[in-house]
């Protein structure tokens, strides 16, 4: 029997394996308690193209905690815009195995309302 971590572990291997078949960047996210990560990783895997998360200053400045809804919706906006001003404009997004559901949802939303398609 799976515990959680080794459950989600599982989903995102399925997931980075079928993204991995398209050839497409990649918008990969990580959840922490206290904050909320979002890259833009290159389709062969090796590379950064674009990075954004509730630790940036200008994001700290904005919010009080960076572990909620509202903080992962500032994050998705920058990560889009961050994309945008490097030429990408098409992504497929790695939920890392986490439900699609409040603070990864709240990112995916306000990323593709900003312009970035997934």
């Amino acid at each position: 029997m799976l515990n959680k971590n080794e459950a989600r572990q599982r989903r995102a291997r399925k997931t980075r394996a079928r993204i991995a078949e398209q050839k497409t960047n990649r918008l990969a996210i990580h959840r922490t308690n206290l904050h909320i990560y979002a890259q833009v990783i290159s389709a062969c895997g090796s590379k950064i193209l674009a990075s954004a998360s509730s630790l940036e200053a200008d994001v700290r400045k904005e919010l009080a905690n960076g572990g909620n809804v509202k903080a992962a919706a500032v994050v998705g906006q920058r990560i889009a815009e961050k994309a945008k001003s490097a030429g990408i404009t098409a992504v497929a997004f790695d939920r890392a195995g986490n439900k699609y559901h409040g603070r990864v949802k709240a990112l995916a939303d306000a990323a593709r309302e900003h312009g970035l398609k997934f």
